[in-house]
């Protein structure tokens, strides 16, 4: 009888051991990333916090920001902001009418977020980019956040297969070595991981912070950089760490989309 127990025992142990954990991911999801003349103009905007690949979410309560940087403006969008249920979990969603040429910059950032697997909490600061009626001017600055992967590869008008690079920032700065972790927005729950190592893949920035990744399929990717804060939040009375997060959502086409 004890020996059963001993073996349950290491049983439970190793899978603690070797299950990979799933990340999370704060994801903005507009429905159209590059806006052509003939497009609807208004972009239905979905917000969420969640483990894409497995479509299953996470409530996220109203964010703490909000908005919209456009030709070097941030316009705040919270009153915009709409319940929604998006992957079965308490989300947000917003409509926004694109009415001049410019690159726009939607940004999110969360309440703190407590994970008790984890013991620590986590903020996503989250960016998607549009484009609308040719103009693709500034998709490269820095916009100042506390921490923002800056795109060294245009956000848009991507096939699948090519490589998106970006260079990862906390307080300005590059941030070498810094883990960063790729997944897919697997909306339809169409694709399966041959195992759960492959659900969200891993990268790390190199020496100046830049990361690379080469996307094997069209659809939307999320890219999330991921250091220590250097402040910490009560959780019942005790500090804990936080997990900032800089996430950029990109769109990739299949070769002869449209």
């Amino acid at each position: 009888m004890k020996k059963g127990v001993f073996a349950a025992g290491c049983v439970f142990i190793l899978c603690s051991v070797f299950t990979p954990a799933f990340a999370h991911f704060g994801m903005i999801i507009p429905s159209d990333s590059m806006v052509m003349p003939a497009d609807q103009r208004n972009v239905q905007l979905q917000i969420s916090f969640s483990h894409p690949f497995e479509s299953i979410g996470m409530e996220l309560v109203r964010p703490k920001v909000f908005a919209v940087i456009a030709n070097g403006k941030l316009v705040a969008l919270q009153d915009s902001l709409q319940t929604a249920t998006i992957m079965d979990q308490r989300s947000w969603r917003a409509d926004y009418n694109i009415k001049r040429p410019g690159v726009y910059v939607f940004y999110m950032e969360p309440q703190p977020y407590w994970e008790p697997a984890e013991d620590c909490f986590i903020v996503h600061h989250t960016k998607t980019v549009v484009t609308a009626f040719g103009d693709d001017e500034g998709w490269d600055r820095e916009l100042g956040f506390k921490t923002e992967i800056v795109p060294l590869t245009k956000p848009f008008g991507l096939y699948a297969g090519n490589v998106f690079q970006g260079i990862v920032k906390l307080d300005g700065k590059p941030m070498p070595y810094s883990a960063v972790e790729v997944e897919y927005y697997n909306r339809d729950r169409k694709v399966t991981a041959p195992t759960d190592y492959m659900v969200a893949q891993t990268i790390k920035t190199d020496g100046n912070g830049v990361f690379t990744y080469a996307v094997p399929s069209a659809g939307w990717w999320g890219f999330a950089a991921l250091n220590t804060a250097d402040y910490k939040l009560k959780h019942n009375g005790i500090e804990k760490d936080v997990e900032l997060g800089a996430v950029i959502w990109v769109k990739f086409h299949r070769w002869g989309d449209e």
